[in-house]
């Protein structure tokens, strides 16, 4: 299935797609995303939807904020930590961890969001519930400049080409093990703007598509779709259409309110579509939520004729 591309205009918050010429656009789809991702919302949201093998932009709105706004990325970026882990077989799967809570880290309170009756975890579920405690533990097998360099590698600081004049994050080597696990939770020395974490979960869309994840990766991929499956990201769940996301939940130093994050891609197995929502005022709950009335849309797509 060929999905449409698009040229989105990036005036505002709820900017119209335009179609790019090209035979191969699918027009249905792209206006039935489009019209999904103009309902209403609370404070100031960001939606893109790309198509995972081109890396073009299918919908969207509040371009501005999705390529100027810069977050810390929050628990978006727990896949892609342990997933480093893993790939150096320096983290069970299987051995489960203590949740600690209350979870104080370098005088920054901590506490996971999970049900409290969710205590010890493995990989797969310390992915669906966002098991703060868990992945803090797995991140003292770091070094700090590790942490840099695979931030690095996702593209953290880095143009996506999504828009003109976006900014580009920013990323610092932490020099206590305190910092160093605050960055692997993604609540210091990172900021990124929402289109940079969106290319970052398509380019893994794009490896679970092409069969090109690690065998040791199994567990992370697995507990993405069970955060929409039961996790933290359920509110995004479909009926009859597997979803692989993840939320985020931060809050920018010396800001009192959180922002929200929602990535993921569907369908799972063979992903055709990543999306990206960013709430200014909220939880990455918000932000999955969001996300959900898009994500039916694309599944209705798929079972049309």
């Amino acid at each position: 299935m060929t999905l449409a591309l698009l040229a989105v205009a990036t005036a505002g918050q709820h900017g119209q797609a335009h179609f790019s010429d090209g035979a191969s656009v699918d027009h249905a789809l792209a206006v039935e995303l489009q019209q999904a991702i103009e309902h209403e919302s609370p404070a100031p949201t960001a939606i893109v939807v790309v198509d995972v093998e081109s890396g073009k932009i299918i919908a969207a709105r509040g371009m501005n904020l999705a390529a100027h706004r810069l977050e810390t990325p929050g628990s978006s970026v727990k896949p892609f930590v342990l997933m480093t882990l893993l790939e150096s077989a320096r983290l069970d799967p299987q051995k489960k961890l203590l949740c600690h809570r209350p979870l104080w880290i370098g005088g920054v309170r901590m506490d996971c969001l999970h049900p409290e009756d969710v205590t010890q975890l493995d990989a797969t579920e310390a992915i669906a519930y966002s098991c703060n405690s868990y992945v803090a533990q797995a991140a003292v097998r770091f070094n700090a400049d590790e942490v840099v360099q695979l931030y690095r590698r996702l593209g953290f600081d880095s143009a996506t080409g999504l828009a003109d004049g976006e900014a580009t994050g920013r990323i610092e080597q932490s020099s206590t093990r305190e910092e160093m696990e605050l960055e692997a939770l993604g609540h210091w020395g990172v900021q990124v703007t929402p289109l940079e974490l969106l290319e970052a979960y398509r380019k893994l869309a794009l490896r679970v598509r092409r069969g090109e994840m690690a065998e040791a990766d199994a567990p992370v991929l697995a507990g993405l779709e069970g955060s929409t499956d039961f996790g933290m990201a359920h509110a995004a769940h479909v009926d009859g259409m597997k979803i692989a996301g993840k939320t985020g939940t931060s809050e920018a130093p010396g800001v009192p309110r959180t922002h929200g994050f929602f990535d993921g891609y569907a369908p799972a197995e063979k992903p055709e579509i990543a999306i990206m929502v960013y709430v200014e005022r909220g939880s990455g709950g918000d932000a999955a939520a969001a996300a959900q009335p898009v994500l039916a849309a694309f599944a209705k797509h798929l079972r049309s004729p």
